[in-house]
């Protein structure tokens, strides 16, 4: 073979694989995904908003700074029963027509100010205080309206127990009581006293059983490393008789076991040495033997399908305001409440003025006092307070904005919940509308699915709340939660079955329902609107063009709803399927323009009337109910419910009164919920599939018709068109258009930073 054939064929060997790789190489690399124009046009960013903003870290500091100036008192985390010291701070809303008159008029910028609940134990007749103080940034007055808000004084033991009260306990039960028993304990239970965390121990709520006690069922469980403790129950539960300001003086009064009852730990350890109790002996699981662990079986690289946004957000956040497409809202988060929505327009128009999560409450079953006694008031323990860290591409998608939220309570100081907000654009992978004809003509025409989301997730104790907002480009509003994490449990007995499923070797899964209420405060074209009820019956008519047939015609009922008690629907009464409210401006074709609720809920029984805790959170006993809207009853329930429900400080029911509601300012309270019987696909966590409630704002002839026909997103075309043309159908040139790579940012937490004593 010719030697310079073969050096010429090894050199365009090398020339082409040196063009491969190029090709591959620079081939494969994409542009990076754009920043795209955050929200409309006609929308911009203004200071408004912040007049709902929560109180900042400054804020905080400089309110508590001015309290402890003013009055004797501890930093929290010290405080015993018998101290002074500031349990919260959180903003102090306006008045409505103070911010309406500043928005819309240009009226003054109503003071800031933030309300303030002091604990005064250190005095002669203990007391709970609430302060407004103002104005911010720099606070010269400090007004008590305890009286004026509450009509009465807010009795010590009403107050909620603080972190410290909680460790007191603890120290108390370890290092008072369990010597009282230690064969028990070792013996059965595995425990010798030299692992302070060998136990986790879930508090019950309320504290008794009549106004004035502080006496709680503290439930003894296993505190599995890694895992949630709340599944794996020892079978003990103590009742602790803290009430006493002088913490010697707290008790025992009262012990269980497997089924029985004794009066004290020194008679669990001489039944056990007489052997007259029946017991099962037991460890702490060790890892291999937790059941309740959520750590994978097999760890692997996942590739998780993921959203991004070729252009970048299509929204726009700027501090509490997101803009979207025609949307404004504003965003907050009530360190009790929770999550909070305000001036929530559409167009430029105003939707919504408060939509707000007021109340969440879990009312359990069992056949051991801790589970039984349980009704679970959430806003007492503080539902915005444990907004921890969002996970990057689990909690919310990977490339969602996130936002910090801060508070102050039962802290010495303000605290930060990093990424506890996340904001975001969803594809729903479903079309908002869409129709392909074949009839009369050939056409087809539609509109994706996309949604901005507001999410945060509320961790409480055992269970998470993943809370939703979600806005569409019909103007519609969806609010939802969604209930995941560990179920709580009781010790497997005989007869256990009747309170739930059993779960584990010793573990019951408990029978509990939820209960979510919020606020609505919806302005419908203005802030004066009625309750319109519409439904369908059938009427029995003779057919118009023969007399020999009859046609049971469907036809159309509509009903004003003049009063509070007409629109005071039970939990499971009946209710007219569309109600709406109504302004009195007309749309193009002269129907008033509305708003509908639509609610989607499942709720369990709520408790009867005989019940001594009814009134506290009879809230739960309305699916709606609609009021006139009152500075004075801002809110459904109340942070000293939980601990005084037999003489509850704020009683939902007192609100309805059959005051007239026709073109008023008005309130909606809704209340979603679920009954959850736990079985065996709870463990070790409840999903979120199927476990979703809520309800939906809908426009209701508010526009002359639907705002997302003029939606850029929207596809049309026809035969003769050429849909494979950019200028006819934009899908068609996704590949261009939508074909980068999208920059991601860095992984990161910092949610163990947030600690709180179990509660």
């Amino acid at each position: 073979m010719n030697i310079k054939f073969v050096i010429t064929l090894l050199i365009l060997s090398l020339a082409t694989i040196v063009i491969l790789v190029s090709v591959l190489l620079l081939g494969s690399k994409q542009k990076p995904c754009g920043h795209g124009n955050p929200a409309s046009p006609q929308l911009k960013h203004n200071g408004q908003s912040l007049v709902f903003a929560d109180l900042t870290p400054e804020e905080l500091t400089e309110v508590k700074e001015y309290l402890k100036k003013k009055f004797t008192v501890v930093d929290i985390s010290k405080a015993e029963p018998n101290s002074n010291c500031i349990y919260s701070v959180v903003l102090q809303l306006p008045h409505k027509k103070d911010v309406l008159l500043y928005l819309d008029k240009g009226g003054p910028k109503p003071a800031r100010e933030a309300l303030a609940v002091v604990y005064f134990g250190n005095q002669e007749k203990p007391g709970v205080k609430e302060f407004v103080v103002g104005p911010l940034p720099n606070p010269s007055y400090c007004n008590d309206i305890t009286l004026k808000k509450y009509n009465r004084p807010i009795a010590y033991y009403r107050r909620p127990v603080t972190s410290n009260e909680y460790v007191q306990v603890g120290k108390f039960v370890t290092n008072k009581e369990f010597p009282k028993a230690m064969n028990f304990l070792k013996e059965v239970l595995g425990y010798d006293g030299s692992d302070g965390d060998y136990f986790g121990i879930l508090t019950s709520a309320p504290r008794g059983l009549k106004s004035g006690d502080r006496s709680t069922w503290f439930g003894i469980f296993y505190n599995t490393q890694g895992s949630g403790f709340y599944i794996h129950p020892t079978g003990l539960e103590l009742l602790v008789n803290h009430k006493q300001l002088d913490m010697s003086k707290w008790s025992i009064e009262k012990v269980f076991y497997n089924g029985k009852y004794l009066e004290n730990l020194d008679e669990l350890e001489v039944q056990y040495k007489q052997g007259v109790l029946k017991v099962v002996k037991m460890k702490r699981p060790q890892p291999h033997e937790d059941f309740g662990s959520l750590k994978p079986t097999k760890s692997t690289v996942t590739d998780i399908p993921m959203q991004f946004e070729p252009k970048g957000h299509r929204y726009s956040v700027k501090n509490n305001q997101v803009l979207f497409q025609h949307w404004s809202i504003a965003f907050g988060i009530n360190v009790n409440s929770g999550p909070s929505l305000y001036d929530v327009r559409f167009k430029g128009e105003r939707i919504v003025y408060e939509l707000s999560i007021q109340e969440a409450i879990s009312v359990y079953g069992s056949d051991g006092p801790t589970g039984m006694v349980t009704r679970y008031m959430d806003g007492y323990f503080g539902i915005g307070r444990f907004l921890y860290q969002l996970v990057r591409g689990i909690d919310c998608p990977y490339f969602a904005t996130y936002v910090d939220t801060h508070y102050l309570l039962d802290s010495d100081t303000y605290v930060r919940n990093k990424d506890s907000i996340c904001i975001f654009e969803l594809n729903t992978g479903l079309p908002l509308r869409r129709h392909s004809s074949a009839l009369g003509s050939f056409y087809y025409g539609g509109l994706a699915n996309t949604v901005l989301v507001v999410r945060s997730i509320a961790t409480l104790g055992n269970y998470d709340y993943v809370f939703d907002f979600m806005f569409y480009q019909n103007g519609a509003i969806e609010t939802k939660v969604h209930a995941t994490g560990y179920i709580s449990s009781s010790f497997y007995m005989e007869g256990g079955n009747n309170y739930g499923n059993r779960v584990g070797p010793h573990t019951l899964g408990t029978i509990h329902t939820h209960f979510i209420n919020y606020k609505v405060d919806l302005d419908v074209g203005g802030t004066n609107n009625s309750v319109v009820a519409h439904d369908m019956e059938f009427e029995a008519v003779e057919v118009p063009w023969s007399s020999e047939g009859q046609i049971q015609r469907t036809r159309l009922t509509k009903k004003v709803l003049e009063n509070e008690n007409q629109t005071a629907f039970e939990l499971h009464g009946s209710m007219p399927r569309y109600i709406q409210f109504a302004s009195d401006k007309k749309n193009k074709w002269e129907h008033d323009r509305s708003y509908r609720i639509q609610m989607v809920s499942f709720a369990g029984d709520f408790l009867p009337e005989t019940s001594p805790v009814h009134n506290a959170i009879n809230w739960a006993k309305y699916k709606l109910a609609v009021t006139k809207r009152k500075d004075e009853e801002p809110q459904s329930s109340s942070i000293y419910n939980q601990n005084d429900p037999w003489s509850p400080t704020v009683k939902f029911s007192s609100f309805i009164n059959n005051e007239n509601i026709k073109n008023e300012d008005l309130v909606a309270w809704i209340t979603a919920g679920f009954l959850h019987i736990p079985h065996a696909e709870d463990i070790p966590n409840t999903v979120t599939a199927g476990n979703g409630v809520g309800f939906y704002l809908r426009p209701y002839n508010y526009f002359n018709e639907d705002p997302s026909v003029h939606s850029h997103d929207a596809v049309y075309f026809q035969p003769h068109e050429s849909y494979n043309s950019c200028s006819t159908n934009p899908l068609a040139c996704l590949r261009d258009t939508a074909s980068c790579a999208p920059q991601f940012p860095e992984f990161s937490y910092n949610g163990f930073d947030n600690t709180f004593v179990a509660i």
